[in-house]
């Protein structure tokens, strides 16, 4: 089964840099770097508001929860927002490219 796993971040040098280091570590297939995006939101009480650059990474389930604690430990924010979930749906070569990702684990 297929997995996606979102994360904002503070620029696209930042965004790009996550990408490549899960990659690399074969935690993650490919990573979308998307911006600018504008977020509001509320932390630690307050209503903000920020530019930052979004990151799409396309993984297996499989290998899910070491993508999002992976993402978590490397991202420069203190407590960043790592969202996580399995796809209902893949195309079969979408499927068979990130399904051959825990096997690269080994």
């Amino acid at each position: 089964m297929s997995a996606l796993v979102w994360c904002p971040c503070p620029d696209q040098e930042t965004a790009t840099s996550l990408a490549r280091t899960l990659v690399e570590e074969k935690l993650a297939a490919c990573g979308n770097v998307i911006g600018p995006i504008h977020s509001v939101f509320c932390w630690r009480g307050e209503i903000s508001e920020a530019g930052e650059v979004g990151l799409l990474l396309k993984t297996d389930a499989a290998l899910l929860q070491q993508a999002v604690a992976r993402l978590e430990d490397v991202h420069p924010y203190d407590e960043p927002a790592v969202l996580g979930w399995q796809c209902d749906a893949a195309g079969e070569a979408t499927a068979a490219w990130l399904g051959a990702l825990a096997g690269m684990r080994g």
